[in-house]
């Protein structure tokens, strides 16, 4: 049997905390040291120091960001090889590269593919962290010299005298860039092991036998920060397990500041009983993050593997089919889009800006804070289109028809959807997305009732990054939510976009972003 089985994932995207509203780094750390009273625990709330204690509190986008470098890191060898390529088939041809002959450039051509397919087969870019830096870069050498060898050899038989010399010259240059290149990620990702950006953050559900041993054995590692426990039996648990505070119980943890922060939930109960278990992914269902049911191996060894599935350093695998590999094309997509956006859309920025500054007193750009991906708080910009002295930025009173606090401008803005425009400046930022669920307003409420306590399945919106548009967007489903109906409606078509996402999704729901928008009579924004 396994040592341990995700129950439940969340797709990765992936991926800064420096919203007004979000905890800062003291404040998460009386929290996870659990100076805060547990929920329905002792009184005193006396503060109780846990040993695991983050050197560098980081939110789970920041921290996926991290671990989309492996994807970074291959991008930029390969561009740095087929540079090299071009520039030494250019020069070892006397014609220039596009009068060169098939038996000029083949050997190149050839050899850096082969060279870039060996990078990737060694595993190179796992940067395990039981790998020592010679084997690292020795594994780069024979990547070189494989596909340096394969180069020269077809190189021999299609033009053996003008040939060999400048692909020896072309394997030379690319060893000394790749090791240079190389020499430099693993720095990198050494100074991430260092300072915790790459040990994952953990919290525990039920104090029992089992999270003792988890706790103890990471303790033991160093390589898992385990912030809290929280039990519902909290009349039975005990003040801390294993020096770990208990925070509260599962209701607390639903709710509780130190999510966006976590990586995982584990489940510390006995897997036999079912019914609990079973009770526990239902509650639990409703974050977004994902949540790991551990099973009690016997052997030290058994226990042991469960901890590395846990603790395995989370660079981003590049084996097929890979999450991480569809949010780093997400993110890609998104900073050269969006860059482009911002920079041909900097005249209308322009003229908004003008327009909103004559149309009424008060600031150019509305702030509000908003729900980011796996719950993060984050500051969302938008061009001002109410009253300054009627704005709402809790969105406590959704908009309706003929809104008196909107001015004549911003009707302009909202029925175009100019107002969104600033929130090119979150996608940069890796806040949000191009194309994501729509972040609704933290508090927001639908008539007198918290919109995101209608839907069980509310938070599932935000296991991926928020998006300027989006498939509830083009689907009808866009600006304020006034029944529950509506709120059901909207998640539902959320949660369908976030398994079913893709890049040619994005791209499709882009495309016809601009003329349904336009073209929509109906919806009140």
């Amino acid at each position: 049997m396994a040592a341990m089985f995700s129950i439940q994932t969340r797709p990765d995207d992936a991926p800064a905390a420096d919203a007004p509203a979000t905890l800062d780094a003291a404040g998460l750390q009386a929290l996870a040291s659990g100076a805060v009273a547990r929920g329905a625990g002792k009184a005193d709330g006396r503060a109780r120091r846990g040993p695991f204690r983050p050197e560098v509190w980081l939110n789970a986008r920041q921290r996926h960001a991290s671990r989309l470098a492996a994807h970074w890191f291959r991008a930029i060898d390969g561009l740095a090889v087929i540079a090299l390529t071009l520039l030494c088939a250019a020069a070892a041809s006397p014609s220039g590269l596009l009068g060169a002959p098939l038996s000029a450039v083949l050997p190149f051509a050839v050899g850096a593919l082969v060279l870039l397919a060996a990078l990737k087969g060694s595993g190179v870019y796992g940067f395990s962290r039981n790998r020592r830096l010679v084997v690292h870069m020795g594994l780069v050498s024979a990547s070189v010299a494989g596909a340096g060898l394969i180069a020269v050899l077809l190189a021999a038989i299609l033009a053996p005298a003008p040939m060999i010399g400048p692909v020896l010259v072309w394997s030379g240059l690319n060893l000394i860039v790749l090791y240079g290149l190389h020499m430099a990620w693993c720095d990198r990702v050494r100074g991430w092991r260092a300072d915790g950006t790459l040990t994952p953050n953990v919290v525990v559900v039920g104090a029992t036998r089992h999270a003792e041993k988890l706790i103890r054995e990471a303790l033991q590692r160093r390589d898992l920060n385990v912030l809290g426990v929280f039990d519902d039996r909290l009349a039975r648990s005990p003040d801390s397990v294993e020096g770990v505070p208990v925070l509260g119980d599962t209701e607390a943890l639903l709710t509780h500041r130190m999510t966006p922060y976590v990586d995982h939930i584990v489940l510390a109960v006995d897997p036999a009983a079912r019914e609990r278990v079973r009770d526990l992914m239902r509650r639990l269902g409703g974050l977004p993050n994902e949540v790991t049911l551990l099973v009690d191996p016997r052997a030290a060894e058994d226990r042991n593997a469960a901890l590395e599935k846990l603790a395995r350093a989370p660079l981003a695998s590049l084996s097929n089919p890979d999450p991480d590999r569809a949010a780093f094309n997400k993110r890609l997509q998104d900073l050269i889009i969006g860059g482009l956006m911002l920079v041909g859309l900097m005249p209308v920025f322009a003229v908004v800006a003008l327009m909103v500054r004559l149309d009424s007193p008060g600031p150019i750009l509305f702030r509000q804070r908003r729900h980011g991906f796996n719950n993060e708080e984050i500051v969302v910009w938008k061009f001002r289109s109410m009253r300054h002295e009627a704005a709402d930025a809790t969105a406590s009173r959704q908009v309706t028809a003929d809104d008196d606090r909107i001015t004549r401008v911003g009707r302009f803005l909202r029925a175009t959807s100019l107002d969104e425009l600033p929130q090119l400046i979150n996608v940069l930022k890796g806040e949000m997305s191009l194309v994501g669920p729509r972040p609704h307003a933290i508090g927001m409420k639908t008539g007198q009732i918290e919109s995101a306590r209608l839907v069980a399945e509310y938070a599932h919106r935000h296991r991926i990054k928020p998006g300027m548009t989006g498939w509830a967007a083009i689907k009808g489903s866009r600006g304020p939510l006034h029944t529950a109906a509506e709120v059901r409606r909207r998640v539902q078509l959320d949660v369908d976009y976030v398994e079913r996402q893709s890049f040619w999704l994005d791209l499709w729901i882009m495309a016809v972003t601009v003329p349904v928008l336009l073209g929509d009579r109906v919806a009140v924004r």
